[in-house]
């Protein structure tokens, strides 16, 4: 058994990913097509903020080999939270891909300025509806009419730039599923290997592990003992204790505004009752023949208010 740093947490994940052997060995596994060349992007951070929800981004550009031995260059955009986000966020983020003109390579090789394909990996560290895979492949399909696959000019880059595969991964499903390469990779986010006493730190058995596997688990070892690494997760703790407190504060906020609404329903629904029954006495004596004044006067209301109440 060895004590590797929980990836779950920014500052681990972005360590470990930082590690271009790892990075190829975690998104060829992911991807399920062989990398040939991996480099990383310039990607935003926003772990280590005392005033922002975490959210981890980093872009790959991959070139990978497909099935028919041919090469492709592809965007991976990588987005993991340890929160329930709304789904905007990631949209956003993806929105600035399309349009970043970095994604489209130069017109040398690309003369019709199509943008690079993007396959968007979420990894989630909740769960989502009422799937329970831990990892959820979302692939698109060319179709005609009749719904009969189309064999002919696929891929076609038009389509490709404007369109994307998806992979999601489930954090709390893995628990303790290694039925393939891949789970037994992801098995690092597996939270129920943590220390019970320490969440920074998951205790992981090395034996009979692969060599890429390996490799994967000696940078997390790594992690664990980095000083840098070791502040940062402290620092994300004191972030979603933040985030816990602001939200409890939010929630009590919200009843005590509910509790409010409800007892001005009530007050609205009693003066109602209490207007429809003076209207009620002011048309019994209007058909009695009495004038605004008498009617005003007999039940101690003001002219101007029974004029109100007849509008």
């Amino acid at each position: 058994m060895v004590l590797i740093a929980n990836p779950i947490y920014d500052s681990v994940f972005k360590y470990m990913m930082e590690d271009e052997r790892v990075a190829k060995i975690m998104l060829s596994a992911l991807l399920q097509k062989e990398i040939i060349k991996l480099e990383m992007r310039p990607h935003e951070y926003t772990g280590v903020t005392q005033r922002r929800i975490s959210m981890m981004r980093i872009d790959f550009a991959a070139t990978i080999r497909n099935e028919d031995g041919s090469t492709q260059l592809i965007l991976v955009e990588l987005q993991k939270t340890w929160l329930v986000t709304e789904t905007l966020r990631f949209r956003q983020y993806l929105g600035s891909q399309y349009i970043n003109k970095k994604n489209i390579p130069d017109k040398d090789i690309n003369p019709k300025g199509y943008g690079l394909p993007i396959v968007s990996i979420y990894i989630l560290g909740h769960k989502l509806g009422d799937l329970q895979e831990p990892v959820v492949y979302v692939r698109r399909r060319y179709l005609d009419y009749n719904s009969n696959p189309i064999e002919t000019g696929v891929p076609d880059p038009f389509i490709e730039s404007l369109t994307h595969d998806s992979i999601i991964i489930q954090i709390p499903y893995l628990n303790g599923k290694v039925r393939n390469r891949l789970e037994r990779l992801l098995q690092v986010f597996d939270q129920s290997y943590c220390v019970k006493s320490n969440e920074h730190i998951m205790e992981i058995d090395e034996s009979g592990l692969e060599v890429e596997e390996q490799l994967v688990v000696d940078r997390l070892i790594k992690a664990a003992v980095a000083p840098e690494v070791r502040r940062d997760m402290e620092v994300e703790d004191e972030i979603l204790s933040e985030i816990e407190s602001r939200d409890t504060t939010i929630m009590m906020k919200n009843q005590e505004i509910e509790l409010k609404n409800q007892e001005l329903n009530q007050k609205d629904q009693e003066l109602n009752q209490k207007d429809n029954m003076i209207l009620h006495m002011i048309n019994l004596f209007k058909r009695q023949g009495m004038i605004n004044e008498d009617i005003a006067k007999e039940l101690n209301i003001s002219v101007d208010e029974l004029v109100r109440l007849l509008k």
